[in-house]
């Protein structure tokens, strides 16, 4: 049985959904079912850490609970929730330390409300929650060691710095800012309250400054994929090339209130998907 086959329909769903499933469906089967097992890893741990309905030590007990679930699994005893991971695990040799990663991430934003952080922490977080996922993707591409470090470094930052940029007023909704204290204070924001800081006109400036970064990223990325490492890569370079064009209409629209949340439309997926799939 398939990892997808093992995991409860309405997450299936969910994942079909989103942006990543367009790139996973050109992969392999076996590349694409494990790939669909991470993706729905990330979903369930994330589902834990959005949850504002439950207290926070019931959240972090939670985490924990996945903690012991992937210790067992690694240990070749029974794993719980864990179990789905299990032929993506052995078939392409993906890392615990990256899942456990994964973990610490979400354990950031149960612990407090992310707000305003320094550019470290942000930069930890972004380690955490993107970059890890994407080490135990370069593993199911087939990539080398290092270049696929390389990508997972600078893609999985992108990735999440862009998705920072557009969920500025969902993230504010739940309490959240993660624009680094550093980008606000130059932009003269001095206020680490979420509502406040995106009403703020000048929040402009600190997300074109944080959207340099996330373009810095892409640059990185894109020169360890040019240089066209072992492995198979469509999904990546789509997911860069989809990812890169959402910034980029940002960037001319603006973070100026009252903002609009920027969606790739069908037809320009399929455009991305037709040029990768011919030319990738």
């Amino acid at each position: 049985m398939s990892a997808a086959a093992t995991i409860d329909p309405a997450l299936q769903a969910q994942v079909s959904g989103s942006s990543f499933y367009a790139a996973m469906r050109l992969m392999p089967p076996a590349e694409r079912a494990a790939m669909f097992a991470i993706y729905a890893f990330c979903r369930l741990v994330d589902d834990i850490a959005d949850d504002g309905t439950r207290p926070r030590p019931v959240r972090a007990i939670e985490l924990d609970e996945w903690r012991a679930d992937l210790a067992a699994l690694y240990a070749g005893r029974p794993a719980g929730r864990a179990a789905f991971l299990a032929g993506p695990i052995s078939d392409f040799d993906l890392r615990q330390e990256d899942f456990l990663a994964v973990i610490d991430g979400m354990a950031m934003d149960v612990a407090a409300d992310i707000r305003a952080p320094d550019l470290a922490t942000l930069d930890l977080y972004c380690d955490r929650v993107a970059s890890a996922v994407g080490r135990l993707s370069t593993q199911i591409f087939g990539m080398e060691m290092t270049p696929g470090l390389d990508l997972a470094h600078h893609l999985g930052r992108a990735l999440q710095l862009t998705n920072i940029l557009r969920d500025l007023d969902e993230d504010a909704g739940i309490e959240r800012l993660y624009l680094p204290r550093e980008l606000l204070a130059a932009a003269g924001i001095d206020t680490a309250e979420p509502a406040a800081a995106i009403a703020d006109p000048r929040v402009d400036a600190a997300c074109r400054a944080l959207a340099e970064r996330a373009q810095a990223h892409f640059a990185e990325a894109d020169r360890v994929l040019r240089a066209r490492p072992k492995g198979r890569l469509l999904a990546p370079r789509i997911m860069g090339d989809v990812y890169c064009s959402l910034l980029q209409d940002m960037l001319a629209a603006g973070w100026v209130p009252p903002r609009r949340r920027v969606r790739i439309g069908k037809p320009r997926l399929l455009w991305i998907l037709a040029r990768r799939g011919l030319f990738g």
